[in-house]
């Protein structure tokens, strides 16, 4: 077997995330006080009993996501017995990646996220504009839309997240526009998704800059695990490469499925999503029904998957 760790972004928190661990574990319970006292407030509470409002805003989402990944993969990491191979996240969850493969400290990470989210959600109140998600329609056929919908405003992809799942980003006019072209080259469906900005497009260019600052006062090491980044699909251990990257994960695509396809020609063959919610574990089944996906968000899924790879050692 051979192991693939990887942790979810920004849109799968909810309310109650992270709760069993913390009543449970005394070293989930240690994590949560020290992201609370880092953060100069409550984020445990905001995770625990809401309100959702507040949770879904981007500067609460990105250190909740990122604390509740790490105390999942700290607990999985203490029983687990096959070796972990390779570490990568989607977008926000990219952070929580290196966390696990001990490249961030989980001190810096949590503010460094809550920054990231302050500054991407500044950019977003700059200018009109949102995302949707493309279903049903081929990745070169969505790039084509976005290519003639420019003059209208302007409209990028965002994630190529599975086969016949690509999610666009832009200005109203632009995404408007490009859903137009998209529905008369054949999609099924185009959902505008419930998010404050324009992610992972150029329109975010000012979170991106101001980022870098951040980045270049933050210490990064070596990753302890092989790491694939969404910006280029491919692995990188470089640390000033991985600072750089990580500036610009902010306003390129994040190339999940190139990812997923990349980690399993480097032999991956089990895949084990860490944090709430289970979008990755769908969209890498959509890329690849041979490989195996397990899930962890809770202690009973942490339960699970543990007895299933025991059972396959």
């Amino acid at each position: 077997m051979k192991l693939a760790v990887v942790f979810p972004g920004q849109g799968s928190q909810y309310v109650g995330m992270g709760k069993d661990l913390y009543d449970n574990s005394s070293e989930a319970r240690a994590l949560f006080e020290k992201a609370d006292q880092l953060l100069g407030y409550s984020l445990s509470s905001v995770c625990f009993h809401g309100p959702e409002e507040e949770l879904r805003k981007t500067p609460v989402t990105q250190p909740a996501m990122l604390t509740t990944s790490t105390v999942l993969f700290r607990e999985f990491s203490k029983r687990n017995k096959i070796p972990v191979q390779v570490v990568a996240g989607h977008s926000l969850g990219e952070y929580s990646a290196l966390v696990a493969a001990e490249c961030l400290y989980f001190e810096e990470a949590v503010q460094l996220v809550e920054k990231r989210g302050r500054l991407m959600e500044e950019a977003a109140s700059k200018g009109e504009g949102g995302m949707a998600a493309v279903l049903g329609l081929e990745r070169s056929a969505v790039e084509k839309a976005c290519r003639e919908a420019s003059a209208a405003g302007k409209v990028e992809i965002a994630n190529y997240n599975c086969p016949g799942q690509i999610v666009i980003s832009g200005t109203a006019g632009g995404l408007e526009k490009a859903a137009e072209l998209c529905r008369a080259l054949g999609a099924k469906r185009i959902v505008t998704l419930n998010v404050s900005g324009p992610f992972h497009s150029s329109l975010m260019k000012p979170a991106e800059e101001n980022l870098a600052q951040i980045l270049k006062e933050t210490v990064i090491n070596a990753p302890k695990y092989p790491f694939i980044c969404n910006v280029t699909a491919d692995f990188v251990s470089d640390v000033e490469e991985i600072r750089e990257f990580l500036t610009r994960q902010v306003s390129h695509s994040v190339l999940w499925e190139d990812m997923v396809q990349n980690m399993i020609v480097h032999g991956v063959d089990t895949f084990v999503e860490i944090g709430p919610g289970k979008v990755l574990t769908g969209l890498i089944r959509k890329i690849n029904r041979e490989v195996t996906v397990y899930n962890i968000e809770d202690l009973t899924s942490l339960e699970n998957t543990l007895a299933k790879l025991e059972e396959v050692i």
